[in-house]
């Protein structure tokens, strides 16, 4: 029996750490009379209408769930609209790699999460770092508008626009996204919401991520039995998951996760003997950003491959 596909087609979605970056957003539309930008759409109700009531617009929707770019594809295909791209990243992510400078016009956050607990403060999202970084993508005049029910969040971001270029103008208002969190809200009697609209008056430039060139490499000596690589936890953390071995192709395959502050990569690091050497790089298909902590997971299977130096095989 065929499975029935729940989102119709796959062709909104970027698979952005296969594209060139920054990415040429208007190779996807090359008619848009200006680039708009969703971060955490949800659902994908207000998205979907945006680029509906807009169609000469080019609409990025960027979001970390799975389960809610599937939903919003489906809604995409629905709707008959082109104008739409998904990515699944982390809007620092997005504003450090994706977008150059002066690209985006406009932004819209809205019911972003709020993180409460004083502990959990680290995670949010519109710290003084990042508005420095959307002010750099965006156009003179930009704007980026923060939704939110949470009035504290609302207070701490207020407290986060010193030193970002950008004037603040904000306000309560009452609901009129019908997004999720908002008719949740509404439902539990909120008839008053948070806004913040930052305009963009002077320019902060901020670089992109640079990428590192990999450097791959090659063990003259190689214990499958006796290798037992030990990641690390400073400014970088790599981890060393499942570890495979295929005795007949002679072939290894490690499981590692690298995580670089907020940005986390899931990724395998394969050595096969090849030309009487044990080539050590990242298995092909994975999707990586070549980044520092790529390479120091490298570094750190060559490293265990060299310590199984005598051993026999």
């Amino acid at each position: 029996m065929t499975m029935k596909s729940p989102y119709l087609s796959l062709e909104p979605l970027v698979r952005w750490t296969e594209v060139e970056r920054p990415v040429t957003w208007n190779r996807f539309f090359p008619d848009a009379s200006r680039l708009h930008v969703e971060i955490g759409f949800g659902l994908g109700d207000f998205l979907v209408r945006q680029a509906s009531a807009h169609p000469h617009w080019g609409i990025i929707g960027l979001e970390m769930a799975w389960i809610s770019i599937r939903r919003t594809l489906r809604k995409i295909a629905l709707a008959g609209i082109t104008n739409v791209r998904l990515v699944q990243v982390d809007a620092r992510e997005a504003f450090s790699r994706l977008f150059a400078d002066r690209s985006v016009t406009s932004i819209d956050s809205l019911f972003p999460c709020p993180w409460p607990k004083m502990r959990h403060q680290k995670h949010r999202l519109f710290s003084r770092n990042f508005l420095r970084s959307v002010n750099s993508r965006l156009v003179p005049g930009g704007e980026i508008r923060i939704v939110t029910d949470h009035e504290s969040y609302f207070e701490w971001i207020l407290g986060q626009i010193a030193r970002t270029g950008f004037a603040v103008f904000s306000k309560k208002i009452r609901p009129q996204f019908s997004t999720k969190y908002e008719r949740k809200w509404r439902d539990l009697g909120r008839e008053r919401f948070f806004e913040v609209r930052l305009v963009k008056k002077e320019h902060i430039p901020v670089p992109l991520k640079e990428e590192t060139t990999l450097k791959t490499h090659r063990a003259a000596y190689f214990n499958h039995e006796r290798f037992l690589p030990s990641g690390c936890r400073d400014d970088i953390v790599v981890v060393f998951k499942d570890y495979l071995f295929d005795p007949v192709r002679q072939k290894g395959m490690i499981r590692s996760v690298v995580l670089e502050g907020g940005f986390k990569q899931d990724f395998w690091i394969e050595i096969q003997e090849r030309e009487h050497y044990w080539h050590i790089h990242p298995a092909k298909g994975c999707g990586i950003i070549p980044s520092a902590g790529v390479q120091r997971a490298l570094d750190l299977v060559k490293k265990a491959a060299d310590q199984t130096f005598g051993d026999s095989r």
